[in-house]
Order: structure tokens, then C-alpha cells, then sequence
């Protein structure tokens, strides 16, 4: 990229300094033809030279440097692209034409230049004008003989006339005299007459004619205005008009055959002369007209040059640019490209028959590929398919452990939603335990999987295959949960008969003893009073326990109506307000509360059993507290949060108090409490009456410390017939 701006900058300082140069050199031109066209001088060779090449050559470079800026547009409109081999040819064949087309110039110009110096020359026009003053003086001198010779005869003839008459017999003899002694070829006496036309008096004419018809009125006119005589002359003769008498209007006219060759040469040589001289006074138009036709034709030549460049260039390269366009296509996925340009017996038809051979295998392999990929996307999605339909969990993982495949199923039992796709991921780093079942050896086993601090029980089962192995497992954590809640429903019942049938004789046997020896015992009566409210205060506690028992192992069905879910969550914790003025109670309720189907009493049970275990975690904070010493004054505070969802209710109660213990997922498995007076039975119930209303319950640390126990209750807890029987 570098190279290519700097080649671009390079360019375009030379595009500029031609034009500087161009029209500086233009302007250096005029002005040089502007001073010299005053004094109609020529310009030397030399400087007409130098000023058409230097004029010239930034001409010539700017139309190679357009021609080169035209194939660079062109290539980009044609492959979007530097094009520079499209760019090199056009920039090689303008210099190539350019470089002989100004050498060709430069020597016509001085060629021409030396010719017009020569032509032009002093020697030149001095030798056209003595040839031309050797010529005209040779007949000027051949008018002057006759001139003379017609003076001389008209004296002779008026001194004859004066003595004698044109009548007389020996006039004629005398006229014939004259004319041949002065070797005049023709001669006559002309008189005018009244009516100004001329007659002839006396005619001397070899070729026997009898009238002076080369007399013109001109000649006449210029006698009569007071010319001594009147000379014309032709390529035939040389004719004179003399007066004789002016008062009589009488006129000699004599005439001479002239030398036609030598009329023809001084005619001539005056032609050239004249012409010459009309071409000099054209001198500078010329060589003008030349040095600019000149110019005009290098540039047409070399801009013809660019032309064809351009054409061939194109011609040559566009092949290329569709080859390299179809290759993009093909690149792109168009595997059915086929190049259409030349296919002849050339190198570029060869290479064009090539690449549509290539480009058509191509297309058969990938059909072949894409049918073959087909029918394995299809197989994968079948077992893709067959996969998200089992219930357990499934993962394939190569030799490395890194993992390979795994089902809905499994990443909704391991993995967090958080979790960005496990492909590709080591299973160490995705679920330790089972990594650590696959290390072990063991075609099988049970793990425990914390996963957000909800602890699962996994049945795990390995199947080794040909890259690696295949592990498969199932969530039995809920089974057990059932296994150990039948189990201890079981023991309740048992527990709650044996015990249940001795505590009403002891309540009673008490209460008798009391009441009848109450007065006969008069050592410390205090004591046994004691004794006995004791006894019967621990047989209401064993009661109550067995009450508890019998509630958990015979819980009686759900009656369901509807309800205001509402209205029963504000009174159970407005029992909570009335005897715990200690603790802050809040209430809160987000969206529509819709109607829902339940069992008044049960539900209310629930609420209030959750509420009493949040006052015991209030409890335990503030003793922990104390405990503690701390500034920091503690207050309970719980909240009662009842949102409307979509097709359920959710009520989430919330305290500031001890939090959730270590092994919160069993804490409502039966038995297990952290109070001390505790049976563990109530969120076991509790736990029990939601799943009975077609909810769940989860526990949550609040934050800031805490526990946030929400429970979701259907709507229409029947809607899915679990709980028909319940109903009935």
C-alpha cells in the first residue's frame, strides 16, 4: 500500500510539472513569435526547434500520462482494482510512441527550418533578382531600339512631309525605306478623324495588311495627353506610336517582331519574382502553419498511439479480468462459472479451456460433497433429534476429555444459562465429578454435582466408542427425595401411633394426681405443682410433635377453590405484625394478583410457616449479635413480595436474618432443621402443600444477607389433572 501512494504521488507531481511546463512553454512561444512578427523576421532552426520540442514534450507526457490515468480508471470500473499490468501496457506503448514520433519531429522541424533559411536566404533573392534584372533590361532595351528608331523615322517623315505630300509617287518608296533600313518589321501613318476614329494613310506590312489594328485608344490617348511616344509590347512584337503632326492628328506607328523566348524568360523570371517576393511576405504564415500542423500531427500521432494502446490493452488484458472474475466467483461458491471470452488456439484460450476443465470438476466434487455432507447433516440431525428426546443426559467426549456433544438435557442439568456453548471445552472444567468418575475407571457410579449451590444427585453410566467416550446419566436426586419422604411418612405414622396412644393416659393420670393431691401434700407444694404442670406442659410438646407427624404422613388432599391469594398472604402476615412488633414487616405486590385455585387452609399454612422460620432467622440474628457485641444496631425486617405472572402466583418472603445453612439443599427433606426445638417437618409440608398446588419452592441468600424462599402457585392447579384426585 505504501509503494503503491508513493507511485501514486509520483505520477501526479509528474502530471502537474507537464502542465506547468506546458504552459510555460506556450507562453514563451507566443511571446517569441509575438516579437519577431513586427519586424517579419524568421525564427532561427535552432530556436524554432527548441521551442516546438520544448512546447512538445510536456504535451506528449500529458497525453501519456491521461492515457495512463484512463487505463487506471478503466481497470478500476472493469476488476475494481490497480490494474497495473492493464496500466504498464498502455504506459509502455505511449512512450514507445511517443519517444520516435518527437525525435521525427524534431528533424522535420529542422529539416524544414534549414529549407526556409536557405530558400530565404540574402544570396537566394539576390540571385531571383538579377536573373529577373537581366531579363527585363534585355527587352526594356529592345522597346528603347524601337522607340528610337520610330523618333528617328517620324523626324524624317515630318522633315519629308514639310517638303512634300504622302500623295507624291515617291512616298511610298521613301516609307519602304525607312522601315527596312531600321529593320521595323511594320509601319504606318495614321490620321484621326473628326469622329476620333483612326484611317490609315500609309502602310508598309510584309504580311499584306492594310490597317494599323494593334493601335489601341490607350496608346492614342497618352500621345494626345503629350507622351513623345507610346511603346506596348507582347510575346509577338513591340509596337511604337509617334506623333507626327499633333495639330493634324497624325500618328506614325511602327512595330518590331520580338524574341519570343526572350519575352517568355524576362516574363518569367518576373512571375518569380513577384511570386517570390509574395512568398517571403508569407515567410513566417508558412513556418507557422508548419511547426503548429507539426505539432498537431505528433499529437494526433502519439494520442492515436494511446488510443490503440488502450484498445490493445484492453484487448489483451480484459480476458484477464474476467478469468480473475470468474475465480472470485468460483471462490465465492459459484462452481457453475464458465469463462465465455476466447477459447482459440492461443495461450490465453488455453488457459481459459483450463480453468473452465477446473472449474468443472470443481463443480462435480462439491456436488458430490454436498450430496455426502447432506446425508450426514441429515443422519446428525436425526440423532441430534433422537438425542434431545431421551430424558437423561448425554455427552460424548474424545481421548483428551474435551467434549463433544451434549444434549438439551445435560446442559440443563450441569450447566449454568450464563454458560457460553460447551463444545469443544474440557468436561474437568464443565463438571468435575464426572471427569473425575471417567479417571477413576468405573463403567458406572453416583456423583454428587453442585451446580449453583443446588446439590444433584447424578446415576452416571460410561460407554467407551471408537474416539473416546460416551457418558449418560440421570437426575435421581427428586427419586430419592421421594424414596426418603415415603420412608420418613412411614416412620411418622409409626411414630406418631406409638406415641400418640400413652400421652392422653399421662395428660390425664397428671392432671388427676393433681388435682388430688394438690392439697394433701403440704411439703414443698411449689415443687409439685411444678412437676406436674411440667409434665403436662411436655405431653402438649409431645402432642404437638405427633400432631406434626400425623399432618406430614397424613396430609389430607387439597380442597381447591378460588381464592385471593392476597387477601390470605395479608392475613397471615398480619398475625406475624400483632405478635412480633419488634420486627419491621413489609408488604409488597407487583402486576395483577389474579385469582387462583387453592386450599384456603393449606395455603395459609404455608405462608405461615415460612413467615415463622423467616421470625426464627430474626431471632438467631439478634442473639448472634449480642453475641457478637457489635455497634452496628440490628433490626429484623421482612418482606412479603406477591407478584402475578402468567399462569402462576409468586410469593416471595424475604429476611434479613442467619441465612441459609451449609446443606440447604436438604433442608426440606424431613427431619432436617437448625433450631433446636425444631422437628423439620414444616418446610417438608410446607414443600409438600406447593407441589400439591402445582408450584415449586426455592431458596435463595438474600442480598445483604439473608434467605429469600419464593413459592409459585398455578393458577389452575387441575389444568394438568395431578391433582384431580385432589379435587375429588
Amino acid at each position: 500500500m505504501q509503494v503503491s501512494a508513493r507511485r501514486a504521488n509520483f505520477f501526479g507531481v509528474m502530471v502537474f510539472a507537464a502542465i506547468v511546463a506546458f504552459i510555460v512553454m506556450t507562453t514563451v512561444t507566443f511571446a517569441a513569435l509575438y516579437q519577431n512578427s513586427s519586424n517579419g523576421e524568421f525564427l532561427s532552426s535552432n530556436m524554432t526547434a527548441t521551442l516546438l520540442v520544448g512546447t512538445l514534450v510536456p504535451a506528449l507526457a500529458i497525453l501519456v500520462l491521461l492515457g495512463r490515468w484512463m487505463a487506471l480508471r478503466r481497470a478500476a470500473q472493469t476488476i475494481g482494482g490497480s490494474g497495473r499490468m492493464h496500466v504498464r501496457l498502455v504506459f509502455i506503448f505511449s512512450v514507445i510512441a511517443a519517444v520516435p514520433t518527437l525525435l521525427v519531429v524534431i528533424f522535420a522541424s529542422y529539416l524544414f527550418q534549414s529549407g526556409v533559411e536557405f530558400w530565404f536566404s540574402d544570396s537566394s533573392r539576390g540571385l531571383l533578382e538579377n536573373a529577373n534584372k537581366l531579363a527585363r533590361g534585355y527587352y526594356e532595351q529592345a522597346q528603347r531600339d524601337v522607340s528610337q528608331e520610330s523618333l528617328a523615322m517620324a523626324s524624317d517623315l515630318r522633315g519629308y512631309m514639310s517638303q512634300q505630300t504622302i500623295a507624291s509617287p515617291e512616298f511610298p518608296e521613301f516609307l519602304y525605306f525607312q522601315v527596312r533600313n531600321r529593320k521595323l518589321d511594320k509601319s504606318a501613318i495614321l490620321q484621326k478623324g473628326p469622329d476620333g476614329q483612326l484611317r490609315t494613310a500609309a502602310i508598309v506590312d510584309p504580311t499584306g495588311g492594310n490597317d494599323a489594328a494593334d493601335v489601341t485608344r490607350d496608346m492614342v490617348r497618352r500621345v494626345d495627353g503629350g507622351d513623345p511616344f507610346v511603346v506596348e509590347a507582347n510575346a509577338n512584337r513591340i509596337a511604337a506610336l509617334t506623333p507626327i503632326d499633333r495639330a493634324a492628328s497624325i500618328y506614325l506607328y511602327t512595330s518590331r517582331s520580338s524574341d519570343l523566348l526572350a519575352f517568355s524568360q524576362g516574363q518569367r523570371a518576373e512571375n518569380i519574382v513577384r511570386g517570390y517576393e509574395a512568398l517571403t511576405s508569407r515567410a513566417r504564415l508558412y513556418q507557422l502553419r508548419f511547426n503548429v500542423a507539426l505539432f498537431i500531427a505528433a499529437l494526433a500521432l502519439v494520442g492515436l498511439s494511446v488510443y490503440l494502446a488502450l484498445r490493445f490493452a484492453d484487448r489483451q488484458v480484459k480476458p484477464l479480468y474476467e478469468l480473475v472474475d470468474a475465480a472470485r466467483r468460483v471462490g465465492s461458491g459459484n462452481f457453475a462459472m464458465r469463462v465465455e471470452g476466447r477459447t482459440g488456439a492461443d495461450e490465453m484460450g488455453l488457459l481459459n479451456r483450463a480453468f473452465n476443465r477446473m472449474t468443472a470438476q470443481i463443480e462435480k466434487q462439491t456436488q458430490a460433497l454436498v450430496g455426502a455432507n447432506t446425508q450426514l447433516q441429515e443422519r446428525r440431525a436425526f440423532i441430534e433429534a433422537v438425542l434431545e428426546s431421551v430424558t437423561s443426559g448425554i455427552i460424548s467426549v474424545d481421548a483428551n476429555g474435551t467434549v463433544q456433544l451434549m444434549n438439551s438435557t445435560a446442559q440443563s442439568l450441569l450447566l449454568d444459562r450464563s454458560v457460553p456453548g460447551p463444545l469443544g471445552l474440557p468436561l474437568a472444567e464443565l463438571a468435575p465429578p464426572l471427569a473425575s468418575l471417567i479417571d477413576s475407571g468405573k463403567p458406572s457410579g453416583i456423583v454428587q454435582y453442585n451446580k449453583n449451590g443446588e446439590l444433584l444427585t447424578l446415576a452416571v453410566k460410561i460407554a467407551r466408542d471408537a474416539t473416546g467416550r460416551v457418558i449418560t446419566f440421570e437426575d435421581i436426586t427428586r427419586q430419592l427425595l421421594d424414596q426418603r419422604q415415603a420412608a420418613w411418612s412411614d416412620v411418622a405414622r409409626r411414630i406418631a401411633h406409638e406415641i400418640k396412644n400413652p400421652l392422653t393416659p399421662i395428660q390425664l393420670a397428671t392432671e388427676r394426681l393433681s388435682r388430688r393431691y394438690r392439697k394433701q401434700i403440704t411439703q414443698d407444694p411449689e415443687l409439685f405443682e411444678d412437676l406436674t404442670r411440667t409434665i403436662i406442659r411436655q405431653v402438649g410438646d409431645l402432642r404437638k410433635m405427633v400432631d406434626e407427624f400425623s399432618s406430614f404422613a397424613r396430609l389430607p388432599k387439597p380442597i381447591f377453590r378460588a381464592e385471593d391469594p392476597m387477601a390470605l398472604t395479608r392475613q397471615a402476615l398480619f398475625l406475624q405484625e400483632v405478635a412480633r412488633p419488634d420486627i419491621t414487616f413489609e408488604f409488597e405486590a407487583k402486576g395483577d394478583i389474579p385469582i387462583i385455585g387453592c386450599d384456603r387452609h393449606q395455603f395459609g399454612q404455608a405462608m405461615t410457616n415460612v413467615l415463622k422460620n423467616a421470625v426464627e432467622a430474626v431471632e438467631a440474628k439478634v442473639k448472634e449479635t449480642a453475641a457478637a457485641e457489635s455497634d452496628v444496631p440490628y433490626r429484623g425486617h421482612i418482606k412479603v413480595c406477591i407478584e402475578g405472572l402468567e399462569s402462576a402466583v409468586r410469593v416471595a418472603i424475604t429476611d434479613n436474618g442467619i441465612g441459609l445453612p451449609q446443606d440447604r439443599d436438604r433442608i426440606i427433606e424431613p427431619y432436617v432443621t437448625t433450631r433446636e426445638k425444631g422437628t423439620g417437618l414444616g418446610l417438608a409440608i410446607v414443600n409438600k402443600i406447593v407441589e400439591e398446588h402445582g408450584g415449586e419452592m426455592t431458596f435463595t441468600a438474600a442480598q445483604g444477607g439473608g434467605t429469600t424462599v419464593a413459592m409459585r402457585f398455578a393458577v389452575d392447579p387441575l389444568a394438568n389433572g395431578r391433582n384431580s384426585e385432589a379435587a375429588e
